[in-house]
């Protein structure tokens, strides 16, 4: 590795990290203007939709223009969102165009690898990009939380100067804004420094219904592959579940462990830490040859999932999410790894990636539905429980969201292991092509 690829794993670590502390700048900003709570997840939406309604732009456009370039572009789109929310534009509409920064960056920062590197680094790439941007989740969310204190020393230093130069003082949130501007002017410096490769897969036309109907032909050309299917369908797995157990382990952590709102948002950081440590493993052990070797890791991360059925002690909790993070780290590396290298042969990294934000995040729309219709569900299945005599072998009385939590619990776990074992089984035989 190269002081090119370091460039590009800091300008990938700063966006992120910008990324995630600004969603609690923006959680807290709707708190300040007294938005419903609803709002809260409504926002999380408007920055999903992006990815997928944009996937067959950003694809192309990622491929049209050297990586590093798009990069830059796409920082500016979030800037540029973060300025219109710190102007006072609704928070949902400003967190939605720096979704569509989000979208863009998405399939430059991953393609850029494949095409900047050789096959045979491609794992230890991607567990170095997956490593840093765990990384950036967790003190995200640190940061978050020590500059939304009013408290802090920079922000009332910040307030006072103004104050002593006869301008308005601004809010926490606003301060935390003005943070994140300053983190992807920095992401966008490190943009400009990166290596410039030769262009791959540029499109001959420009023409909307053109680029379209290149990402169907894509998409349709992804999923027909062996090795793209099965690496797709795994990657598409792995995020539509983990967006949906990270809030199971709220619920898990109030039901069963009795924390409070706060600390079980810290343990939900726990599972980044395992990924982390799982992208390492991978990158030591496994080779892109051999990616399809992993797959049981992910039906045995399926049947640990059952294990918070179980367990009511935070340290046995903390092993158990390290462990099923790890597991997850372990084997969507390799996959996401596997899925580059075909995509890049295929049709170009920036389009196979742009079908894989397209999969994933409508997967998580999907798997969050399902995960609120269950929720819904929680008085019918306390009955349902009842009678067939939980509440007997638990020697205690069923309480709100406990059979909802069990239920999502039993789904998530049968889905995970079940649809592993089945793809490992299905494609196990398939021959790599390098």
């Amino acid at each position: 590795m190269n002081i090119g690829f370091y460039t590009i794993l800091m300008a990938q670590f700063l966006s992120a990290l910008a990324d995630n502390t600004l969603l609690f700048a923006a959680i807290a900003l709707l708190k300040i203007l007294s938005a419903p709570p609803e709002y809260v997840p409504i926002l999380q939406q408007f920055f999903v939709v992006s990815y997928i309604v944009l996937a067959p732009f950003v694809g192309a456009f990622s491929d049209a223009l050297p990586k590093g370039q798009v990069m830059f572009i796409s920082n500016l789109i979030k800037l540029f969102g973060c300025v219109a929310m710190l102007f006072g534009v609704n928070p949902l509409y400003s967190y939605a165009l720096v979704g569509l920064g989000a979208a863009a960056y998405s399939p430059a920062k991953y393609g850029i690898l494949t095409e900047y590197l050789s096959s045979d680094l491609l794992v230890v790439a991607n567990s170095w990009m997956e490593g840093l941007t765990v990384l950036a989740i967790i003190l995200g969310a640190v940061l978050g939380g020590v500059i939304l204190n009013e408290h802090f020393w920079a922000y009332q230093s910040l307030n006072h100067l103004l104050h002593s130069l006869s301008f308005p003082e601004i809010n926490s949130p606003q301060f935390s804004i003005l943070i994140v501007l300053v983190l992807y002017v920095l992401a966008a410096l490190f943009n400009l420094k990166i290596p410039k490769v030769k262009l791959d897969h540029k499109l001959k036309h420009n023409n909307p219904f053109f680029i379209i109907m290149d990402f169907a032909r894509s998409f349709k050309m992804l999923w027909q592959d062996p090795l793209g299917k099965v690496s797709l369908a795994v990657t598409t797995l792995f995020w539509g579940v983990g967006s949906t157990l990270r809030l199971i382990v709220l619920v898990w952590a109030s039901l069963q462990l009795h924390f409070s709102l706060e600390r079980a948002t810290q343990i939900t950081a726990v599972s980044a830490i395992g990924i982390a440590l799982g992208a390492i493993a991978a990158a030591k052990f496994v080779k892109l040859e051999n990616s399809l070797k992993v797959l049981p890791v992910g039906i045995a991360m399926g049947l640990a999932i059952f294990g918070m059925l179980f367990i009511h002690d935070w340290h046995k909790a903390i092993v158990l999410l390290i462990l099923a993070g790890a597991m997850g780290g372990f084997f969507v590396v390799p996959m996401n790894a596997l899925l580059q290298h075909r995509g890049h042969q295929l049709m170009g990294a920036g389009h196979s990636i742009a079908v894989q934000n397209f999969n994933e995040n409508i997967s998580i729309l999907l798997m969050m539905g399902v995960y609120a219709i269950v929720i819904r569900a929680d008085q019918p299945l306390s009955q349902l429980y009842r009678l067939m005599g939980v509440e007997y072998f638990k020697a205690a009385l069923l309480i709100p969201s406990e059979s909802a939590f069990y239920t999502s619990v039993i789904l998530l776990a049968l889905f995970i292991s079940g649809v592993m074992y089945w793809l490992y089984r299905r494609y196990r035989h398939v021959e790599y092509i390098d």
